[in-house]
């Protein structure tokens, strides 16, 4: 193994965790990131269990689990707000919970903390203008007037990744699935020890945080996209909620701060051939954005970082390393990105309806897998 200088991207979930990964098995990290302010909206994430065995192989998973909520267990509610299943989560770190909620600045802030304890070096307000691969290094030219040479660059620059743009133009571009959803916090709820999910038209799920905060996040039907302006989007997200349950109704007058709602159109896309293109790679949302209803997202692209960094270890041949990693992936991603999206479309009425408990036990199942 040659000690490589690798650029990435996008310092998100995906280029932080892979920052990790690559600094721990000895490379040099250069990681940019477009927001001159590194923010992230305030809303929560789900974490699950291949994410905790993820974190400890980062030897990340103290500082993880000092931000986050664990817990074990999935509960499915009809839309009237009958609970019909309380389906177990796999644990696969001894003594540690399945799952965790953790709102993603604090999860932002153990990841970054960590890469630049480990030595990369973090540029802010930065975009990669040109991109050039000589086949024995990948000269960048930055949108501050820097230039610099890497033995390889990896995009992690999301579902709109620029750095796709530049190698794979032919690869397509993500599609709205007709589905949006929103998120907001609230006090987490008396009694409430599990990821609580309402089926119905209006998906709804409750996510502990910590010990007094959970979110709740919504997915509604939205088939002309439309943008909410931010004036009048806590009254928005009520009205999306008054033919729910009883208790999410209650919920939802709580719901009262514009600027604390989070709304997003569900976009989603697979890369099905290469990931790479000769010194230049992708992970995460760049090659395969998925919609939220399985909650992996996140746990796919840190997975990818950590794949990613074995096989470089493994290999002299840094294309070949780039080929090895993504044989590795697509499989498992595929499956993530398909298996949202058929819940994604049985909610819509697009397709037939999925049975959540099944969908979320078979998943546990997959991620529990080795990556």
């Amino acid at each position: 193994m040659k000690k490589l200088d690798i650029l990435i991207i996008g310092a998100g979930i995906g280029g932080l965790s892979a920052a990790i990964a690559l600094c721990r098995k000895g490379f040099a990290v250069t990681a940019i990131e477009r927001d001159p302010t590194w923010s992230v909206y305030g809303v929560g994430i789900i974490q699950q269990s291949n994410v905790l065995r993820a974190m400890d192989q980062l030897c990340v998973l103290d500082s993880f689990m000092d931000a986050a909520c664990g817990f074990d267990a999935v509960e499915i509610f009809t839309p009237d707000g009958t609970k019909v299943a309380r389906v177990p989560s796999p644990r696969l770190v001894e003594g540690r919970p399945a799952n965790v909620g953790i709102g993603r600045r604090a999860l932002q802030k153990v990841l970054g903390d960590n890469a630049k304890a480990l030595g990369t070096e973090l540029r802010l307000g930065v975009t990669a203008e040109a991109i050039e691969d000589d086949g024995a290094k990948v000269h960048v030219r930055f949108s501050d007037g820097s230039s610099g040479s890497y033995d390889l660059v990896i995009g992690a620059d999301g579902v709109y990744s620029q750095t796709r743009e530049m190698i794979l133009p032919e690869a397509g571009k993500p599609q709205f699935t007709g589905q949006s959803v929103w998120r907001y916090n609230f006090p987490r709820a008396e009694g409430l020890d599990a990821l609580q999910v309402y089926n119905g038209p209006t998906g709804v799920g409750l996510v502990p945080m910590s010990a007094d905060l959970m979110y709740m996040y919504v997915t509604t039907p939205e088939p002309d996209n439309p943008r909410y302006p931010k004036e009048g989007l806590a009254a928005a997200m009520r009205a999306k909620l008054v033919n729910c349950s009883a208790q999410i109704r209650e919920l939802a007058e709580q719901i009262t701060d514009d600027d604390g709602v989070v709304y997003r159109p569900l976009e989603g896309m697979l890369v099905r051939g290469d990931w790479s293109k000769g010194r230049v790679g992708l992970l995460g949302d760049a090659v395969h954005a998925t919609t939220p209803h399985l909650g992996q997202g996140a746990g796919m692209a840190i997975e990818d970082g950590i794949v990613l960094a074995e096989e470089l270890e493994r290999s002299d041949d840094v294309e070949a390393a780039l080929r090895a990693y993504r044989d590795r992936r697509f499989e498992r991603c595929r499956y993530i990105v398909e298996s949202s999206l058929a819940i994604c479309m049985g909610q819509l009425g697009k397709a037939p309806p999925v049975d959540n408990h099944k969908a979320t036990a078979e998943m546990f199942a997959v991620v529990s897998q080795p990556i």
